[in-house]
This record gives C-alpha cells, sequence and structure tokens, in this order.
C-alpha cells in the first residue's frame, strides 16, 4: 500500500530500448519517493537516464518492468486514454527549448492544457493570466508572441502553461539550459517560490547551482541512483554571487 503524503513512488522501475537486437537498459531498478510538497532534483552525466526517468515520471513513456504510483494510483493499470488524461490532469512539464507556440499570443499559449479539459474560454483566460501572474509575468506580455519576449520571460510563461490546470506535480527538464545566469536566476527563483506555495517539483539539470536550490538531490549514473544528499542553500544560483 502505498502512504497518502507521497505524491510520487517508484518502485524497482526498469527501462529497456530495444532496437534491431540490441537491447540497451536505460534504467536499473530506480526506486524513488517524494513526498507532497517536496522540491528535489536529479543530476548525472549525459546518458545515465535522467530523461529517461522524467519521461516515465511524466507518463510519456511506460516501465519495462516495476511500478511508479502517482497520488497512490498504480499508472501500471491505467489504459492509453485514462493515461493522457491523468497526465493532464496531474502533471506540468517545463522544457530547455520552452516549446511555445510561435503563432499563437502568450495568453493563448498558457491556457493550452485547459481545453482538452473542456473549460469555457473566459474561464480559460482568467485561469492562464491568473497562472502569468503567479510566475511573476506580466499582464502587458498577453497578447504578445512569444519571439518578442526575452528567454527568461518565455520560460516563466512556460512554467504558467504547466501550472494553470493545478497539477500535483511539476516535472522540468534542464530549464536553465538555454539561459544567461541572470535569466536562469528568475527562473529558479520562480520554482523556489512555487514550491513555497506547496508545488510538488522534479527537476533535471546539470548545473550544481541550479540543483542546490532544491531539497533534495539524486545523483544518476548508468540508470541508477547512486547517491541522494541534501542540498546546500548557500551554493544555490539564487544566493551565489
Amino acid at each position: 500500500m502505498v502512504e497518502e503524503d507521497y505524491t510520487i513512488v517508484i518502485e524497482d522501475v526498469y527501462k529497456a530500448y530495444v532496437t534491431s537486437s540490441v537491447v540497451t537498459w536505460a534504467l536499473l531498478g530506480v526506486n524513488l519517493r517524494v513526498r507532497r510538497g517536496d522540491f528535489i532534483s536529479v543530476m548525472g552525466p549525459s546518458g545515465s537516464g535522467k530523461t529517461t526517468l522524467l519521461n516515465l515520471v511524466g507518463l510519456i513513456d511506460r516501465p519495462t518492468k516495476g511500478k511508479i504510483y502517482i497520488d497512490g494510483v498504480d499508472t501500471s493499470v491505467l489504459g492509453d486514454r485514462e493515461l493522457a488524461e491523468f497526465r493532464n490532469r496531474k502533471i506540468g512539464f517545463v522544457f530547455q527549448t520552452f516549446n511555445l507556440i510561435s503563432r499563437l499570443n502568450i495568453l493563448e499559449n498558457i491556457e493550452l492544457p485547459l481545453i482538452a479539459r473542456g473549460i469555457p474560454r473566459e474561464e480559460r483566460w482568467r485561469r492562464a493570466l491568473e497562472a502569468l501572474l503567479k510566475v511573476g509575468g506580466d499582464e502587458s506580455w498577453i497578447y504578445k508572441r512569444p519571439n518578442q519576449l526575452s528567454g527568461g520571460q518565455q520560460q516563466r510563461v512556460a512554467i504558467a502553461r504547466a501550472i494553470v490546470g493545478s497539477p500535483s506535480i511539476l516535472l522540468a527538464d534542464e530549464p536553465t539550459g538555454n539561459l544567461d545566469t541572470a535569466s536562469a536566476r528568475v527562473v529558479v527563483k520562480t520554482f523556489v517560490e512555487l514550491n513555497k506555495l506547496g508545488q510538488t517539483i522534479v527537476l533535471i539539470t546539470h548545473n550544481p547551482e541550479v540543483a542546490h536550490c532544491s531539497q533534495e538531490i539524486h545523483v544518476l549514473r548508468d540508470g541508477q541512483i547512486v547517491n541522494t544528499l541534501k542540498s546546500d542553500s548557500s551554493r544555490c544560483l539564487i544566493y551565489s554571487k
């Protein structure tokens, strides 16, 4: 039985990719528990399995072996349609490349996750503006196109889109990877502030200064979590000089 205070439980998860006759194991028996309201980081070298792990937690892919529970639900029993609906309600994604749609204005980009839920337009726009302001955006941005904003501003819009549906979990894959230091500080501060409001966050990063802004760092190597350590806030990008 999965304890109720954990929003993510990963039990002995393996993931293999098969091409022709070659089997490549990306994850080898990963176990991880994330409490509600936690902010954790996952670090590791390229090819260690970080993005694979994020895709499994985000229900974009399924494990070869093992179980993943989200808010107490065994996701292995969900069909494809159920999984898509569950993902839309429970999980928000933030990517390194922002993934904003250039032909849509900022408000239209943010409201996208709500359209599939059949929420009326006026309510979608209200929630989209609320999410934008929550991440430190400005009301003057709403009718602009993404290319009219800086990289840091676009990433805050991407975070607003990820939280507009009030997900249980916010997943971020190298969210500062394409940003200069000043913009990265603003984005990381946004994550910290969201976490203070109770948002559960799992962040993938190569940057120790970003990782140390979370509460706990899990080090992934060769498909396994090889170390878990408490972060040092004095090394956090927000406070470092």
